[in-house]
């Protein structure tokens, strides 16, 4: 999912008026027609851990699939499908902006023209996993206003139009293809060319509530009553987001925790991305499905939630990786669907595709080996044994992540970028850190596993780091490679993990050397792809920054770690969403939306960074 270098891969209206608040209207774009695509810094995710939505600056929905995260999308703008469920000011002048509802994946989209109006968007929670609900509430907030709403769903990627198109009590019932839909709070909408439209009419402070159901199964006889399903959105987010006051950059770090929630399945795994196939360089043939969960990534974001404490995210991403090791062992492999079945095979989708980009579902990473994602493992297990939450089976699961590494550490791999099979030496380091992480936790009495395992597994990182000699530099510093002078940023990583001790000439000599030939004002790069300036090859990798946030500070030098968390954590837009790349010169996005480790690591450094100002204030 780390993905490397790999081959190339407004309309006019016509008003039909009606009586009463709400006014039928034909309006919208003709049948069929597809919505633009938007710069990716202004979408808004909601999400509930099954599935997410992107909310454009528009009022549209660009993306949500149905039922789960890897189905096919419901509504496919994003991708240039056809298709929209779009809520948006009747009156064109106006300006955009929104904010999430502290420590939740609830929006508010707002525009200001000769009134200002918000819609309130989430996705209702708790989540059913075969059924979505979809929450939208507009609201004038000191004027009267008209609202433009049209529904016109998509399944399929676009390939199914709406039929069986029923209004009863109010509610308006049908389908799209396996697809069926109830939607309440439109009973004035009218059928215009296969579409359900109408313009709600709103006096200063008055609101009006949608609510979409979306299934492929039979979505029962029971209308759902939006007052209830938003106090009850309301308070599962309560429960599952912590407050974050003890942490600087508070609401960023709340909301990096909102977001892992977000795409956090009931199962425990967590999706690498919501979305599919969008580019992370324009024309480059980067672009691929991330919307499963990587053993790694499930790692990253346990690690960073485990750094502030024993939090629910930690559990399912024990259990998560626990029961992948348990039921694959040394044949892991990097990524899953969210319910533990294999990820699908590549496929192109037929659709236009977001610009720069081939529109496609599947991944190709299922065939291969990444060693390092056994040692991620280990790291996550030994932090949770630290907190005290590790259960019998999960040490059985260490026992397992162990044996595959004593097996298969001498072969080569795809590494964290996932290239090539080579020995890379990140991958070798990751095994070191989780192998010593483990043994410190196994042979305390929390572990209870006692010495003799502990030793043992200290023995095979001993083993491991000794291998190491054909990835040290001339100068001393570590290579990506035997073969591979070059630096890498994903260095940095198990070095801030503890597999060589940061005093170690190697581990301080790779730290100085990633900084100075990887770093570009304050971002940071993965590798040198070639002699061109590295902005030309790629965009700056934002984890790659956040981990050079940690190396500073595990260094000794704060400043420096507060210079790099804060250049990183601003490569965002209103909706404080990261995408994996950061374009720097076009100041743009790029790649799939949200990137989770990304979220992870700036809970992680908010959380690492905090530490300075505690002791600061104690002393």
């Amino acid at each position: 999912m780390l993905s490397g270098m790999r081959a190339p891969e407004r309309g006019s209206k016509s008003p039909m008026r009606a009586g009463g608040g709400v006014i039928g209207e034909a309006g919208g774009k003709g049948h069929g027609d597809v919505l633009g695509p938007r710069v990716l810094r202004e979408y808004a995710l909601v999400a509930d851990g099954e599935r997410g939505a992107l909310i454009g600056p528009d009022g549209s929905v660009a993306w949500l699939c149905v039922p789960g995260w890897d189905s096919d999308a419901a509504f496919g703008g994003l991708l240039g499908g056809p298709g929209q469920y779009t809520i948006t000011p009747a009156d064109p002048w106006h300006v955009w902006g929104g904010y999430y509802e502290p420590g939740t994946l609830i929006w508010r989209s707002r525009w200001v023209g000769d009134s200002r109006v918000e819609c309130r968007e989430a996705l209702a929670m708790p989540a059913e996993p075969r059924r979505a609900v979809l929450l939208r509430e507009v609201e004038a907030l000191d004027g009267p206003t008209r609202v433009t709403v049209v529904l016109d769903l998509r399944g399929r990627y676009g390939r199914y139009r709406m039929t069986d198109l029923r209004k009863q009590g109010g509610v308006w019932t049908g389908r799209s293809g396996r697809l069926r839909f109830r939607w309440s709070g439109a009973g004035k909408a009218r059928e215009v060319d296969g579409r359900l439209c109408l313009v709600v009419k709103l006096a200063a402070g008055e609101k009006h509530a949608f609510v979409l159901e979306l299934s492929d199964r039979d979505l029962g006889a029971e209308h759902p009553d939006p007052g209830r399903l938003w106090t009850s959105t309301q308070e599962a987010w309560s429960q599952v987001v912590p407050d974050c006051g003890d942490l600087i950059a508070v609401a960023d770090a709340r909301h990096a925790y909102a977001v892992l929630r977000g795409l956090t399945s009931a199962s425990g795994a967590m999706v690498a991305a919501a979305t599919t196939s969008v580019p992370e360089r324009l024309q480059g043939g980067r672009n691929y499905d991330y919307r499963y969960a990587w053993i790694r990534d499930q790692c990253y974001a346990g690690l960073a939630v485990a750094a502030h404490g024993p939090h629910p995210l930690l559990t399912g991403a024990v259990r998560f990786v626990t029961e992948r090791l348990l039921a694959d062992g040394p044949d892991l492999m990097p990524g899953y669907r969210v319910n533990g079945s294999a990820i699908p095979g590549e496929r192109p989708l037929r659709v236009r595709g977001f610009p720069g980009g081939q529109a496609r579902s599947g991944n190709w990473v299922r065939g291969q080996f990444q060693l390092d994602a056994l040692g991620e493992s280990l790291s996550l297990l030994a932090a949770a044994a630290g907190l005290d939450m590790l259960a019998e089976e999960d040490w059985r699961a260490a026992e397992v992540a162990v044996g595959a590494i004593e097996k298969r550490w001498r072969e080569p791999d795809a590494g964290v970028w996932e290239l090539d099979n080579r020995h890379w030496a990140h991958s070798r380091l990751a095994c070191v850190a989780g192998l010593r992480a483990i043994a410190a936790a196994g042979g305390g009495t929390a572990g209870g596993h006692g010495h003799r395992a502990a030793a043992r597994w200290s023995s095979l990182a001993d083993a491991i780091t000794a291998s190491l000699g054909d990835c040290v530099h001339s100068s001393g510093r570590l290579q990506r490679a035997p073969d591979d002078p070059r630096v890498d940023a994903a260095l940095l990583q198990p070095l801030v993990r503890g597999a060589l001790p940061l005093s170690d000439p190697r581990a301080r000599g790779t730290v100085d050397a990633v900084r100075a030939e990887l770093g570009v004002d304050g971002y940071m790069y993965r590798f040198r792809h070639d002699d061109r300036p590295l902005h030309l090859a790629e965009g700056a990798f934002l984890l790659c920054g956040l981990w050079m946030a940690l190396a500073a500070h595990a260094c000794g030098d704060r400043v420096a770690a507060a210079h790099w968390f804060e250049r990183n954590r601003s490569a965002c837009g209103p909706a404080a969403l990261y995408t994996e790349e950061y374009d720097v010169h076009q100041r743009q996005l790029r790649g799939n939306l949200p990137q989770a480790f990304v979220h992870a690591g700036v809970l992680e450094c908010a959380v690492t960074l905090s530490r300075d100002v505690r002791l600061g204030a104690a002393g």
